[in-house]
């Protein structure tokens, strides 16, 4: 499914149509690493104010004993290295709208571990804007995220621009040049990236640029 540009005024006003129908509404935003879907996540919930709270998918990340436990540590961030049941029922706790706050786990970067309770979503808060790499996965237990999610925007970006921001990112938390390079190229996030893009025919609006 080929992507469009779009102007970041009309995808606040996207979203602020789910808000405004009277019930908590969930809206993903998936893509590749080094999309960009962290950053535009971020920038709608902004706009939107009070109206919206950022729960990111990357807190339901395994902790890294827990990877060492299973043999996976070589392999964090490949889908099978995080709680998907958790993030499901969360997503539909939220979905839900209980009289309670809800208390979504998040991701540090600078630890490279999950932090529990550390995002509070008010039951006031009309939106929740949840946004990572698998959310349209449809295989596996991935499938039963797309079900819960009551709109989906998938970034689609050009794929030099995302292979640069992913080396970028490594570099600035340790990796060498040459090693973000390998990984990003070659490696993990290569052979993930393909799996993601795959899934975004599961999205409600394809974006190639945000405007």
């Amino acid at each position: 499914m080929a992507g469009q540009r779009v102007r970041f005024d009309e995808l606040v006003d996207r979203a602020r149509l789910l808000v405004g129908t009277g019930e908590r509404k969930v809206l993903g935003i998936g893509g590749a690493p080094g999309s960009g879907k962290s950053t535009l996540a971020r920038r709608l919930v902004d706009a939107l104010g009070d109206d919206a709270a950022l729960v990111g998918m990357d807190g339901f990340h395994l902790a890294q004993q827990e990877l060492d436990r299973l043999g996976l540590a070589d392999r964090k961030g490949a889908p099978d290295t995080f709680d998907v049941p958790g993030y499901v029922d969360l997503l539909g706790r939220l979905k839900a709208a209980g009289p309670d706050v809800v208390y979504a786990p998040e991701f540090r970067r600078e630890i490279e571990e999950p932090i529990a309770c550390a995002v509070p979503v008010d039951p006031s808060v009309p939106l929740v804007v949840t946004e990572g790499n698998y959310l349209l996965l449809q295989h596996d237990r991935w499938k039963r995220v797309r079900l819960v999610l009551d709109e989906a925007w998938f970034l689609l970006v050009d794929e030099d621009l995302r292979v640069a921001r992913l080396i970028d990112r490594h570099v600035r938390y340790g990796r060498s040049v040459e090693e973000a390079r390998e990984r990003v190229l070659h490696g993990t996030d290569h052979v993930n990236a393909l799996m993601v893009n795959a899934s975004s025919a599961a999205a409600d609006l394809v974006v190639a640029e945000v405007l």
